[in-house]
C-alpha cells in the first residue's frame, strides 16, 4: 500500500490545533512538504521543528482567517507562485457556534457558509489547475457526522455541514482523473472544539462539563471519545496514493457512534 508523499506538498487548514495539526503530523511522517493554514502564528511556530523532525520534506507558514476571503485568497496565489503547486488541501476550520436552529439570526448563517462552503471552494479554484497539471490531487474536506444525523443545538453547523457534504459530492462529478474530493466525519473528538461545545451545553442545561462528556461517551460503542490522530490519520490515508480510487465518500470516524447504515 502506497503511502509516501515526499513529492507532495499539503496545505493544511487550521492547522495549529486539534485534527489539522494531528493530520500536519501524520503527513509529515510520510514525507509531505507542508503547508500550515491558521490565525495563530505562534501556535504554528511552535508546530514547524515537530514537523520538520518528523520527516515532513518543508514546512511553511500561512497566517490568515478564511472570513477574510480576499487576503487568504491574496495569499494563498502568492504561495503557489513563489512555491510551485500544492497536491492536498484539507478543508477543515472551526464550525458555528452552537444553539437552537429557531434562534439563529441570518448573519450566523452567512458567516458560517462564508467560513466553510465559499472559503473552500475559491480554495480548490486555485488549488485545482495545479494538481490537474502534475496528475494529483485530493481534498479532504473535515465536517461532521452530522451530515448523516443531525446533532441537537448545532443548528447552523448541522446546515452548514451538509452544504459541504452537497458541495464535495457535486465537484467529484467534475473534477479530473487523479483529483479526488471525500469528507471526514468525525464524532466526539477530544479537542478544544469539543470542550467549548461542551461548556456551552452544561452551561444550558445547568449540567458540568464532565457530566457532558460522560454522557458523550455514553453515545459511542467504542466507550471513549477519540483522539485527535484518529482522524488525522484517516485524512493522511485519503491523501495518499492508496486511495486514488475513494472518491465522493463521506467517511465516519466515530467509534460507531451514528445509528445510520
Amino acid at each position: 500500500m502506497e503511502l509516501n508523499l515526499s513529492p507532495r506538498h499539503a496545505l493544511i487548514c487550521g492547522a495549529s490545533a486539534g485534527i489539522g495539526r494531528a493530520a500536519a503530523i501524520e503527513m509529515a511522517r510520510q514525507g509531505a512538504t507542508l503547508t500550515l493554514m491558521a490565525r495563530r502564528a505562534d501556535r504554528l511556530a511552535a508546530l514547524v521543528p515537530e514537523l520538520e523532525a518528523a520527516g515532513a520534506g518543508g514546512v511553511h507558514m500561512l497566517v490568515c482567517d478564511l472570513d477574510d476571503r480576499p487576503a487568504t485568497f491574496a495569499a494563498v496565489e502568492a504561495h503557489l507562485a513563489a512555491h510551485g503547486p500544492i497536491h492536498i488541501l484539507v478543508n477543515n476550520t472551526g464550525g458555528p457556534k452552537g444553539g437552537p436552529l429557531l434562534q439563529a439570526t441570518e448573519d450566523a448563517f452567512l458567516e458560517g457558509f462564508s467560513r466553510h462552503v465559499l472559503a473552500s471552494h475559491g480554495l480548490v479554484q486555485r488549488l485545482l489547475p495545479g494538481m490537474k497539471a502534475d496528475g494529483y490531487g485530493r481534498i479532504i474536506n473535515v465536517i461532521s457526522t452530522s451530515v448523516r444525523e443531525p446533532i441537537p443545538n448545532l443548528g447552523v453547523s448541522n446546515t452548514i455541514r451538509g452544504a459541504m457534504a452537497s458541495w464535495a459530492k457535486s465537484l467529484s462529478r467534475e473534477l479530473p482523473p487523479g483529483v479526488t474530493i471525500n469528507n471526514v466525519l468525525p464524532g466526539f473528538t477530544d479537542t478544544e472544539r469539543l470542550g467549548s461545545l461542551g461548556e456551552a451545553r452544561a452551561a444550558r442545561e445547568g449540567s458540568t462539563p464532565d457530566a457532558v462528556r460522560t454522557a458523550w461517551i455514553g453515545e459511542v460503542p467504542e466507550g471513549r471519545l477519540a483522539r485527535a490522530e484518529e482522524p488525522g490519520g484517516v485524512i493522511a490515508f485519503l491523501a495518499s496514493p492508496a486511495a486514488a480510487y475513494i472518491r465522493g465518500v463521506s467517511l465516519p470516524v466515530d467509534g460507531g457512534r451514528l445509528k445510520s447504515i
